[in-house]
């Protein structure tokens, strides 16, 4: 499955791939670039109502069927499901449950992922951030095996099994500007919403991730229609969606400035001191 230029995401979960680089995936998927997502896991311990579940035996089916929404709406070329279970957020029973992605052992995982690099034989991958966007388990564990399946993929003496070694050329990781989260530790207060409880269950401390700051090498701008299928995909993740006017205003108001432009640490090749920030993400890549 090969394409003049194919980008893979892999992360964790359904939603991932819309709520967060949504933007920089349709962005590529409207510029004739083949995209696939990795996912890890169906999203299975994801809160949801009772309304959300209708039709769906379970929270994975659920979330699955949103995922492909999105997928569609994104235009997507395929999804990958990498066979683990959700692992939930730090310090809950799930993060130890059978079949768990966070308690899985790690060369297992890279193993998957070097199998999904060598099918669909990516120039460029993109995954979280060193602590996973906001510390969730399973973010970081898919970091981790991301980073090593990247440098194992092209060494055909690892993993033979996985299929004929194919060498992906950049490895990006999607960060959040320290400036915006910032500006929303200083902003939601003034909407009675607490920084250090925020999300659908109220255990993401954006006053704790506003300390750590990992360095731009990225800007990609994002497109009007980009922008849309963005919006489109995540209305697709009704169950994820949390609500309320506050939410709507402050919250809505927060992702459409940070929707204009997704930036990204570059871990391979590392930058050279005074390179200026890319704005493609295919800068430089070869056929």
């Amino acid at each position: 499955m090969t394409s003049e230029r194919c980008l893979l995401f892999v992360g964790a979960h359904p939603d991932d791939e819309s709520f967060g680089l949504g933007g920089t995936l349709a962005h590529y998927a409207l510029a004739g670039a083949q995209v696939f997502y990795a996912c890890a896991t169906r999203g299975d311990v994801g809160a949801a109502a009772p309304e959300h579940l209708a039709g769906h035996a379970t929270v994975g089916d659920m979330r699955w069927a949103e995922l492909q929404c999105a997928a569609q709406a994104l235009g997507l070329a395929g999804l990958i499901h990498l066979g683990y279970r959700d692992s939930g957020m730090p310090g809950s029973p799930d993060n130890t449950a059978l079949g768990a992605l966070a308690a899985a052992p790690e060369n297992e995982v890279v193993e998957r992922v070097v199998q999904v690099l060598r099918e669909r034989r990516p120039q460029v991958v993109l995954t979280f951030d060193p602590i996973g966007g906001y510390k969730h388990p399973d973010h970081i564990a898919i970091h981790k095996a991301t980073v090593k399946a990247f440098h194992a993929a092209g060494d055909a003496a690892q993993f033979p099994a996985a299929g004929p070694a194919w060498q992906p050329q950049k490895l990006y990781f999607h960060v959040f500007p320290k400036g915006m989260l910032k500006l929303a530790v200083r902003l939601l207060p003034l909407f009675g919403r607490d920084p250090r409880k925020f999300g659908n269950n109220g255990d993401i401390d954006i006053a704790d991730l506003a300390r750590y700051e990992f360095p731009t090498h990225a800007l990609v701008s994002i497109e009007p229609a980009a922008a849309r299928a963005k919006q489109a995909a995540s209305a697709c993740h009704q169950s994820q969606l949390a609500g309320g006017p506050a939410a709507r205003g402050l919250v809505g108001w927060l992702s459409r400035l940070a929707a204009q432009r997704d930036a990204y640490m570059r871990a391979w090749p590392a930058p050279r001191p005074g390179e200026p920030k890319e704005a493609d993400l295919f800068a430089g890549v070869t056929a």
